[in-house]
């Protein structure tokens, strides 16, 4: 009950108060027709933002991460049948990467809060069971809250389109970052990512609101806008380092001719001083 009811306050009542908030804002917007879908998608939107630092993180990892699963496999292929030394090094292993596997901790624990804060927001609060957690300072919303979403789906009951689209974009997610990559990707990955992953989640999604499927729908056309946008500037960086090579090696190339000029000159130099020293030396036994 003790970290039930820190979460209630922490996490669930300010998730909460925002997505009322925006209901009423798409309300004030729409001259008195609020769609908590609008609502959903505009929490979904805050909730990436806030998310933001953790993905970039993540991404700064990935390598570190990959290279602790390819030890991780080396180690439980050879130490297979010694289960005690088996133990020891994947203790070892989790030590010397122990900022890698506590990001992984930590990313996990932020996940499966906001997954239940969305489970009760859609099980409870958006039937208006959870109206005396709205904050004092929030302007008054009619109730009930008009669960509509664009006139067609309703978030209280389970919706097979928006279940369909939702594992289409999981594909395309999940598609768009195997090719844009710059890991290789195994046989396997591909398979479970693109094949397996939406499969699992139509079943897992089929009988829950409409609400969560509009959350998760607008979770990944954000993430598919990322993707897209990190490969670009991506690309743009590695354009930028070639050029910036080619340049530093063009003047490479002309400081190396310089150099040369200069030990010609030096040694023209040298020459003719060698020689005018030589013309004295001649004149004056003459």
């Amino acid at each position: 009950m003790f970290l039930v009811h820190y979460f209630i306050i922490l996490i669930y009542q300010p998730f909460l108060n925002i997505l009322v908030f925006f209901y009423w804002l798409d309300g004030l917007l729409s001259m008195g027709h609020p769609d908590m879908g609008v609502a959903v998608i505009m929490l979904t939107i805050v909730i990436r933002i806030l998310l933001l630092p953790l993905s970039l993180a993540e991404d700064k990892s990935e390598e570190d991460r990959r290279a602790m699963m390819a030890k991780l496999q080396d180690v439980d292929t050879q130490f297979a049948t010694d289960p005690i030394r088996h133990r020891h090094e994947r203790k070892q292993l989790f030590h010397r990467n122990r900022l890698v596997v506590a990001g992984e901790v930590f990313s996990f624990f932020v996940q499966s809060a906001i997954a239940l804060m969305l489970w009760k927001m859609f099980d409870t609060g958006l039937e208006g069971a959870d109206l005396h957690l709205l904050y004092h300072l929030m302007p008054p919303v009619a109730t009930p809250y008009n669960l509509l979403f664009l006139g067609r789906f309703d978030l209280g009951h389970t919706n097979l389109f928006l279940n369909i689209l939702q594992s289409v974009m999981i594909f395309l997610v999940e598609t768009a970052s195997i090719l844009t990559s710059p890991y290789p990707t195994t046989k396997e990955e591909v398979v479970r990512l693109q094949l397996i992953l939406p499969v699992i989640s139509f079943i897992i999604f089929l009988s829950l609101p409409a609400g969560k499927k509009v959350f998760v729908i607008t979770t990944l056309i954000i993430s598919l806008i990322l993707i897209i946008y990190k490969f670009i500037r991506r690309k743009i960086q590695d354009y930028a380092n070639s050029v910036a090579d080619r340049e530093l090696a063009a003047q490479q190339k002309i400081d190396a001719a310089k150099k040369i000029e200069l030990v010609e000159q030096f040694r023209m130099a040298q020459e003719m001083a060698e020689k005018h020293t030589e013309h004295h030396v001649d004149v004056g036994k003459k």
